[in-house]
């Protein structure tokens, strides 16, 4: 193990715990954090990341691990239909670990994230609402929607694969103010 990899390793994990305490906002922070490997990696060279897909999603297992603690004090039937993506996901992360073929994590969306923030903050900013078979047979298609082009883009098509992320983020600003 590089020492790139133990720094975005650390980072990682420590980006995941605020959410056993605050679940919403902790959330979006784990999401975040696990996004920004891929600027950590551009910006610290030590020893780079090997396979970095599959260093990703084990570093993801620590995050999904955290939102299934919170994901148990929770009532059903949220609690119930995390859990049940929450175990979609695993299987397809295994599957994907056995295979090596990022393509088939197509079939097994990482929902369970996307579904996990919308709980959390229902909770924080919605305290009334339930759900019920019924707002759940719609709420999770149209969540599955944007998750299944993200997927696709980044596990499929790859679009994001020869990009290096801070050139993007230059690339756009420069675009957006007209300095480039």
């Amino acid at each position: 193990m590089t020492l790139e990899m133990l720094i975005i390793g650390a980072i990682r994990v420590a980006g995941s715990l605020p959410v056993l305490r605050w679940p919403f906002y902790g959330g979006l922070l784990a999401i975040l954090v696990d996004f920004s490997d891929l600027f950590l990696m551009n910006l610290i060279d030590l020893g780079g990341l090997g396979d970095y897909q599959r260093f990703d999603k084990y570093l993801d297992l620590v995050y999904m691990a955290c939102f299934g603690l919170v994901a148990l004090r929770w009532p059903n039937p949220e609690r119930t239909v995390l859990l049940a993506l929450l175990a979609h996901r695993l299987v397809g992360a295994a599957i994907f670990e056995l295979s090596g073929d990022r393509g088939l994590l197509l079939f097994f969306p990482n929902l369970f994230e996307f579904f996990f923030l919308l709980v959390a903050g229902q909770k924080l900013f919605a305290r009334g609402f339930r759900y019920r078979t019924a707002n759940l047979a719609l709420i999770l298609p149209l969540l599955l929607a944007p998750k299944m082009f993200q997927e696709y883009a980044l596990h499929h098509a790859r679009w994001l694969d020869d990009y290096v992320a801070t050139e993007v983020v230059e690339d756009w600003y420069g675009w957006v103010t007209g300095l480039f």
